[in-house]
């Protein structure tokens, strides 16, 4: 079995945009239209093909990406590997994952909500992995869209560079098909054909679509000399040269082009799909992945180095390369197991074949190739550069691991993982559901990085962390539908975190001698405030080996275990950087464990005299509320601790922008529909942690100083 298209059309598309913009169904729309489903699902009926979850079903919302192959023929047959991902901010693990692997994406925003929070939250991730990416503008048909004003969004929320490449005809009702600015003719949307038919440009657009095609053709001139020569000079710009001009741009990261359309109505699909064609690049346009020996990597995870810049390399990518991969997204299927979905970067993979995870140093033999379709499987035997697919028989890979030809020996970037930011207990009902749980929960954190269980020291429960209330209700129902567990979950605790305030030292010596050979560590530390987010960072400024390099391993892995559970109310220790500056050894009597003893002691210790304090994780929140109701939501936001920061007046509604710390926002949902009579909605995502008001602090303090002592 051969490739069914070469490399060059091959497009690895994600589908990305805040939640109830569109995405599904535009990714309905792509696989009816390519032929690949023979009906339109909804996601109102429950019924679209790619959330096939029965959680989705039932919420109408994305919570897992799904991936399918579909094919369109635009200049010659093309393969079009899509992935429609979740809007909303508790799943945004899922966005993170598919970006890193994707080749390009297509945003979409609503015409009347423009672009929202998780808009903003989704299109810096593909900035951070590098993503080109088309807009799609949705929702073209609905009371109060506003072409011209998402653009100008676009430009000032998401520094972008958008450039139309169509112009609506009409907008609300009226919506009856766009001017192609390329070809620079109109298209009308025909109801019975469900495509689009060529006509002349109505007079009454054609002032503002020649204006637009001008904007559109000085942009795309800025990546193409041939062109910026025949603007400069007056000439007749062909389409051929301006599309080609806009491929680049777009490649480059440099430019925008946007569409637009309904996809519920099924307004501007095909010439979207043209577009994913033209502009966005295939694997072969894109510079291949970074890599690094898995030596380097060795060495980064056993604290002794990073990764240095000079050690990554281009890989090359190609059918007639060595075999890689990354595992990007583990899913446990009832009837065949665990689903390890994987991008191929370079070479080809068959059923059968050895291949070598570099991140364990462990060889794996390949069971079966899966082509995915939504939930569906399609078994095939070889898989080349470029696809998507799903292995089974890899047992000890996790998401992000790389899995190679032995001999290549080299490690892909990975990715980056959200830390939870609310806690929940769980307990199992009965005595049958002790062991279900465990097993549960583990195979779930391994679907899931964002979701984290540990067991609490002091209470002995188990404990649930996630990105959100609606990430955890979902875990808990996934629990008793698909693992037959009943569990008790209690209620949303949120993740706090401890830091300090000012710079100081601290100097700690560690002996213990009971007959024989005794433990001797000596260290002397410096703490400061870390740059937010930074985590726990260490460095050592030892000279003369007063205290020898083989320890300095075990005096950051002690400082790191004392900063797990911090030394204010037993959260963990985070933007603190840590300096070791002096100590000494003993001959006989010192060993790593000492060290890590004496690390451990002195971070503790110095953290108490660097004035810490309590950390909160806060969100920026958005609310769209119709005028009426504007005073009642800002006083209730308020009273929640909440900064407002922006009004911004809609068509027919203001959107109000706070910062609001999350432990104020549980059951903020049903007193907004109280508040609004239903009318208003809102969107949260994280923002940073800040710190905890003196009078709440001091209450955790002293329940966590009580729980101690008792």
């Amino acid at each position: 079995m051969g490739r069914d298209v070469e490399l060059g059309r091959v497009r690895n598309i994600g589908i990305m945009a805040h939640i109830d913009a569109g995405k599904t169904t535009t990714s309905e729309r792509i696989l009816f239209f390519t032929g690949r489903t023979h009906r339109i699902g909804e996601v109102h009926d429950g019924a679209a093909t790619m959330d096939w979850m029965a959680e989705e079903q039932e919420r109408g919302i994305t919570i897992t990406s799904a991936a399918t192959v579909c094919y369109w023929e635009h200049n010659g047959r093309h393969r079009i590997n899509v992935i429609d991902t979740p809007g909303h901010v508790d799943f945004t693990i899922e966005v993170e994952r598919c970006l890193r692997v994707l080749d390009g994406a297509v945003a979409v925003f609503c015409a009347v909500g423009g672009v929202q929070p998780q808009s903003e939250a989704v299109w810096r991730q593909a900035d951070r992995y590098h993503v080109p990416r088309v807009a799609f503008i949705n929702k073209m048909d609905r009371v109060g869209a506003d072409f011209e004003s998402v653009l100008s969004q676009m430009e000032s929320r998401l520094s972008a560079n958008p450039a139309a490449v169509q112009f609506p005809i009409g907008s609300e009702d009226k919506f009856r098909g766009f001017v192609d600015l390329i070809e620079n003719r109109a298209l009308f949307f025909n109801a019975e054909t469900l495509d689009t038919e060529a006509g002349e440009i109505p007079a009454e657009v054609a002032a503002e679509a020649a204006h637009y095609r001008e904007v559109l053709i000085e942009k795309a001139a800025d990546f193409d000399e041939s062109l910026m020569e025949t603007f400069l000079e007056g000439g007749e710009v062909s389409p051929a040269l301006l599309r080609e001009a806009i491929r680049k741009g777009c490649c480059a990261l440099g430019l925008v082009p946007v569409f637009c359309g309904s996809a519920f109505k099924n307004k501007g699909i095909q010439r979207l799909l043209d577009g994913v064609i033209d502009f966005l690049p295939s694997p072969l346009d894109v510079t291949g992945p970074l890599v690094a020996p898995s030596e380097a990597f060795d060495r980064q995870e056993q604290g002794r180095g990073e990764v240095t810049e000079a050690e990554k390399y281009e890989l090359k990518v190609g059918d007639d390369q060595p075999f890689s991969g990354l595992v990007f997204k583990l899913m446990s299927d009832p009837y065949v197991g665990q689903l390890n979905f994987v991008r191929i970067y370079s070479g080809k993979l068959s059923s059968g074949q050895t291949v070598y995870n570099t991140n364990k140093h462990r060889k794996e033999r390949v069971g079966r190739l899966l082509r995915m379709h939504a939930n569906k499987r399609e078994d095939i035997t070889e898989a080349f550069t470029g696809e998507i697919i799903a292995v089974l028989g890899l047992k000890n890979v996790v998401t992000g691991d790389t899995i190679c030809d032995e001999g290549l020996n080299i490690v892909l970037e990975s990715m980056a993982f959200p830390e939870p930011v609310i806690n929940m207990s769980i307990e199992p009902e009965t005595q049958d559901d002790v062991n279900r749980l465990g097993m549960a929960l583990q195979k779930l954190s391994a679907e899931d990085p964002s979701f984290k269980v540990h067991t609490d020291k002091e209470t002995g429960q188990s404990v649930i962390g996630g990105m959100g209330e609606l990430h955890l209700d979902i875990i808990a129902s996934r629990l008793k539908r698909e693992f037959n567990v009943n569990a008790k979950i209690g209620r949303p605790q949120v993740a706090f975190r401890e830091t300090i305030t000012q710079s100081g030292e601290n100097d700690c010596r560690f002996a213990r001698q009971s007959g024989g050979r005794g433990q001797y560590g000596h260290v002397k530390i410096t703490l400061s405030p870390g740059e937010p987010g930074s985590g726990i960072t260490f460095e050592s400024k030892i000279v003369g080996g007063v205290v020898p390099r083989e320890y300095w391993a075990a005096v950051e892995k002690g400082i790191r275990s004392a900063a797990e559970t911090g030394v204010l109310a037993g959260y963990p220790a985070v933007d603190i950087h840590v300096d070791l500056i002096d100590g000494s050894y003993h001959e006989v009597d010192s060993s790593e464990m000492a060290f890590q003893i004496a690390g451990s002691m002195a971070f503790k210790a110095g953290c108490k005299k660097c004035s810490p304090q309590l950390l909160e994780p806060v969100f920026d929140v958005e609310v769209v509320t119709p005028e009426v109701y504007i005073g009642d939501v800002i006083g209730d936001l308020n009273s929640r601790r909440g900064r407002i920061q922006e009004l911004e007046p809609r068509k027919g509604v203001q959107a109000i922008r706070a910062v609001v710390p999350l432990s104020e926002m549980f059951g903020y949902a049903t007193q907004l529909r109280s508040m609004t009579q239903g009318r208003a909605s809102y969107s949260m995502q994280f923002k940073c942690y800040e710190p905890l008001p003196a009078a709440l602090s001091e209450g955790l303090i002293e329940r966590y100083g009580a729980k101690a002592s008792s």
